[in-house]
């Protein structure tokens, strides 16, 4: 039996030798060949302007010199768009959306100017989405493609009640005939019925394309924020953005359901396929003219038409605010696989998800984003309040000791191990734990960073106003410490290096305050330079978060203000007299004597 056994094994060792020979020296070699014949043909369509889509059939034409968004939308006979989250027009040269502005959504508080999501070839900002159709067979090379000039065969405006119809025909011999309709949000619905009339047998493949011509100018430069190309595939989220594609990181991925898009901070478009049908996703970077554009793609697998016969297909397109609600009835009512992972939750989306339902359901609730905010922070500290309580009681117990603690260590100040031996024989004797303070407060971290993770990516913040002066959550405070908050006729923000240190408003000076008052209750660290630092704390933090969403900052400093309440309660409770206590007694004790 030994000896069959190490038979098969030679057998099996012998096969795998033979197997990873010929793919090193015969499949591998000839693999590298056709891929470097592949990129030597790309690279010559680059050189001629032509861009070297996935498929032929995606291939456009090069982007004009940057025109006026007028005259970039005259250069296509279009289809008007009149719905009620957006407006615009659909391209009928290459069934192209390139034209979309959202009705909900303003560039500045208080203005007329929509926000323009969509933006035509030709125009300074190009961003588009399309649909299309390829073929591998032979002789089916003018499907519905870039160039495509589509027929209106009837409706006049796109509207959430009036569909519209527009039909081609390939020299080829298949009719398209294209029905696109709307919802009341963003999702739009494109569904086609092909018809072979060539006489033979036809393989299909329908894709769906994003394109971003250019670094947006708008990038927010922080890493809670994902902005770039995203996909999900058979329910895996796949992502690279904009600085990643830049560098040539492409991705690639197959799977039946999901989607592909390219995302801002606050807004998504996105290409999506037949949620029953397998597709390719692909992201990558076309460097063309001296403009560097992005796209994200899919690629459905291939069917067979045969003669004489018709098949239908839908797909979708996104393009719109990233907001949960409309996000997840898109995606309940049509199928569509996880369309709301286009919200970057980051890697606390456990906590994230239910925070941004939360919040969304409290701004319904009382009206005011900021009171939301306030009502979400107060729910987590409620839930958190045992655990919070037994780290405040720790430190007032171990405040309660100092005095003894600071006798020790003059007693044993040349021996450190007796030293450790007194304090830990102290803190036995009057039950204390001096890690039981920072214990407790390890599982609010990740709810500080998933809170954090919120409210830096909903856009219920964008445009929010708060009360007084602030009328945008997600904008830093407009007041300024410099200029007594407005009262002086000038503004510092704006000078070089100092401006932006100089610009602190009076939510980032309140925050700073509660920091510094939450530390006056803590017990002083041993060691005085430690003690320095941990003072200055809090005037760093005021700079640092003073260019903030002034959300952010309001949740801090309201946060803070709990946390003070909360621990100001318990240190009294304990016998403890704080340095609050202190200073009130000092502001009496002048008054008095003023009196005097």
């Amino acid at each position: 039996m030994g000896g069959e056994q190490r038979n098969l094994f030679i057998a099996l060792g012998l096969m795998l030798v033979i197997m990873l020979g010929y793919q090193f020296l015969i499949t591998g070699p000839a693999q590298e060949r056709q891929r470097a014949a592949i990129e030597a043909e790309q690279a010559a369509l680059v050189e001629q302007g032509i861009d070297p889509d996935l498929p032929a059939a995606l291939t456009s034409a090069p982007t004009v010199s940057a025109l006026d968004r007028p005259e970039a939308l005259a250069t296509a006979q279009r289809v008007e768009i009149n719905a009620p989250s957006v407006e615009g027009s659909i391209s009928l040269t290459g069934a192209r959306f390139d034209d979309l502005r959202l009705r909900r959504h303003t560039v500045e508080v208080g203005g007329s100017e929509l926000v323009s999501l969509l933006n035509p070839i030709g125009s300074g900002d190009v961003f588009y989405v399309r649909d299309g159709w390829q073929s591998p067979t032979p002789g089916f090379a003018d499907l519905p493609g870039g160039s495509t000039e589509w027929t209106l065969l009837s409706g006049n405006v796109l509207t959430e009640d009036t569909p519209i119809v527009i039909g081609y025909d390939s020299a080829s011999g298949l009719h398209f005939e294209r029905t696109i309709s709307i919802d009341e949000n963003y999702l739009f619905t494109i569904s086609d019925t092909v018809t072979n009339t060539s006489g033979g047998d036809v393989e299909l493949q329908r894709y769906g394309l994003v394109r971003d011509e250019g670094m947006p100018t708008d990038l927010t430069r922080n890493m809670a924020v994902f902005e770039g190309a995203l996909a999900v595939v058979d329910g895996r989220l796949i992502q690279r953005k904009f600085s990643k594609l830049e560098d040539g990181e492409e991705d690639e991925a197959s799977g039946v359901g999901g989607w592909a898009g390219i995302t801002m901070r606050y807004w998504m478009a996105a290409a999506i396929p037949d949620q029953s049908r397998n597709f390719t996703a692909r992201f990558r970077t076309i460097e063309r003219a001296g403009i560097t554009a992005f796209e994200s793609s899919y690629v459905e697998t291939a069917q067979i038409l045969p003669a004489g016969a018709s098949l239908s297909s839908t797909s979708h397109i996104f393009a719109g605010a990233k907001e949960l609600d409309v996000l997840q009835a898109a995606q309940n009512d049509q199928g569509i696989q996880k369309l709301d992972m286009a919200i970057n939750w980051g890697w606390l989306w456990f906590l994230a998800r239910p925070f941004v339902w939360l919040l969304h359901h409290l701004e319904n609730l009382t009206g005011n984003v900021g009171l939301a905010i306030l009502a979400l922070t107060l729910m987590v500290k409620i839930v958190m309040f045992p655990l919070a309580n037994r780290a405040f009681a720790s430190m007032a117990k171990m405040k309660t000791v100092q005095p003894k603690v600071a006798e020790i260590k003059e007693r044993y100040a040349a021996d450190q191990q007796k030293q450790q031996q007194a304090m830990m024989d102290l803190y036995r004797k009057e039950k204390i734990n001096p890690l039981a303070g920072c214990l407790p407060i390890l599982p609010q971290i990740p709810i500080f960073f998933a809170l954090y993770q919120t409210l830096f990516n909903a856009i219920e913040m964008r445009h929010a106003p708060f009360f007084g002066w602030i009328r945008d959550l997600a904008a830093p405070d407009p007041t300024n410490m410099w200029n007594l908050f407005g009262l002086l006729p000038f503004d510092p923000s704006g000078w070089p290096i100092l401006g932006g240190v100089l610009a602190i408003g009076i939510w980032p000076i309140l925050m700073g305050l509660t920091m510094a008052a939450q530390q006056a209750l803590n017990p002083p660290p041993p060691d005085p330079m430690q003690a320095k630092i941990f003072a200055f704390l809090p005037f760093v933090f005021t700079i640092m978060l003073a260019g903030f969403a002034s959300g952010l900052v309001i949740y801090w400093a309201w946060n803070n203000a709990l946390s003070v309440t909360q621990q100001y309660i318990i240190m009294r409770r304990h016998g403890n007299e704080t340095q609050l206590d202190k200073l009130i007694a000092h502001i009496r004790d002048r008054m008095r004597g003023g009196g005097n």
